[in-house]
């Protein structure tokens, strides 16, 4: 009897230090992935690509170039055409995108490249602009996210490659030399750094409730303080067709506020405001829906500081573990993800356990699985507010521990399955949609 008594507690012993491992891992690649996801950007992340590496070809080049050639994927193409390029005096496409990088872009700020256009840039930007010295052709690729920037002046030629992320070079070429080339990464999700192997909807609750907030504080602070900005800045000036404004006209409920606050955040961004947001899985629209509806019901309910922290971690990771099998541009309006995430979050802030908030998810996924994005532009708003309509309505079912039935539709036995169902519905199923789509947008 002792013996088995002395096992068993050396058993137990070693169980609780592999969780206890485990859990300090999941720690780490979590961290990992909030800290990679969570970027500051400064207008549209597809058209502050183009900005980017127009930015890094200058450089290279030492010179503003006479000559550039763009190849660039349907996707990035679709989503570059209809938004307006911040501090660019409302200019439009992926023509004026390239030439703000070149004259007035810093690489070094990444996704903020454009932050130091002034005045004094504009008139060189029109000027090149009145040139067409930037031609744009349709890369053949399977990636949605993927380009060649190529430039030159009369006596150098810069190519630069950027795939799967907005800022991931992954190829520089100068005067037909490889002067850089980065090594394969986790091509199973679509490039990005950070391992997601671990990211399940019962794991990131999880570390949620045991994470040591000081380790994130300073990420959600700024996340916090950028969307909200944005926010309120859409709700006071016009962008769009001001739906944020419309939506408070007629109503003034918390779910109201909700959805014109995070409309009107996506209207100014879209329309060309110039203030950074905190995107998530690379787009801002995303990174907007993902918190500004959380911090709000947070406020609403009055749960403090550390509790919207705690719902901030739990809806970025899991619009992040959606966006995993997604991929960063699809057919699939990623604005809906990000809603999803909000309507689970709103479940945990209500006291939902882990089922209901898994309940939250399958019932939102079952409504709004089909909206498609076709292109970044101030509409992207209203299906924001679509998108947010259907999470609060799987919110409110949870609550009643109501949940549509497994293996009906596309909805299967665990919630974690269903997500990877739309997954690859989204990055495998809606190719000829997303064609179809670019097809439509480029005819005049």
């Amino acid at each position: 009897m002792l013996i088995y008594a002395y096992y068993v507690k050396i058993t137990l012993a070693y169980i609780t230090q592999e969780v206890s491992i485990l859990d300090c891992l999941f720690k780490e690649q979590f961290l990992s992935i909030l800290k990679e996801e969570l970027v500051p950007a400064k207008g549209c992340t597809e058209p502050i690509a183009i900005a980017f590496a127009g930015a890094k070809a200058r450089e290279l080049l030492g010179e503003i170039p006479s000559g550039v050639e763009i190849l660039a994927s349907g996707n990035l193409i679709k989503n570059i055409r209809c938004v307006t390029v911040p501090n660019t005096n409302n200019l439009v496409g992926i023509e004026a995108s390239a030439i703000a990088g070149i004259v007035g872009g810093d690489s070094s700020l990444e996704l903020e490249v454009i932050n130091n256009i002034k005045p004094k840039h504009l008139k060189v930007i029109n000027q090149l602009l009145l040139k067409n010295i930037v031609k744009v052709a349709l890369l053949d690729t399977n990636l949605n996210l993927h380009f060649f920037f190529k430039a030159w002046s009369k006596t150098d030629k810069i190519v630069i490659e950027i795939k799967n992320l907005h800022t991931n070079i992954v190829k520089i070429e100068k005067n037909d030399k490889v002067i850089y080339e980065k090594e394969s990464s986790n091509e199973e999700y679509f490039g990005v750094e950070s391992d997601r192997s671990n990211l399940t909807v019962e794991n990131i609750l999880k570390f949620t409730e045991t994470i040591d907030i000081d380790l994130v504080k300073n990420l959600l602070d700024k996340q916090i303080k950028y969307n909200m900005a944005i926010a309120k800045k859409g709700l006071t000036e016009n962008f769009g067709v001001s739906i944020g404004q419309t939506l408070l006209k007629n109503d003034q409920s918390v779910f109201t506020r909700i959805k014109a606050y995070t409309a009107a955040a996506s209207e100014a961004r879209m329309s060309g405001c110039a203030l950074p947001v905190i995107t998530n899985s690379g787009s801002g629209n995303q990174g907007l829906t993902t918190s500004i509806p959380v911090i709000l019901y947070s406020r609403h309910l009055r749960l403090g500081k550390e509790k919207l922290y705690r719902a901030l971690v739990l809806s970025n990771l899991l619009t992040i573990y959606q966006k995993s099998f997604i991929g960063r541009l699809s057919a699939f309006c990623g604005a809906i993800s990000a809603s999803v995430s909000s309507g689970a979050t709103f479940t945990y802030l209500k006291g939902g356990d882990l089922n209901q908030i898994k309940m939250t998810i399958t019932n939102a996924l079952a409504n709004v699985s089909g909206v498609v994005c076709d292109g970044a532009k101030p509409s992207c708003a209203s299906k924001i507010a679509t998108g947010l309509d259907a999470a609060i309505l799987g919110h409110f079912l949870a609550m009643e521990n109501h949940q549509y039935n497994p293996l009906t539709g596309i909805i299967k036995n665990s919630v974690d399955e269903t997500i990877l169902a739309i997954g690859k519905i989204a990055s495998v199923g809606m190719r000829d949609t997303d064609r179809v789509i670019l097809d439509l947008m480029m005819k005049k």
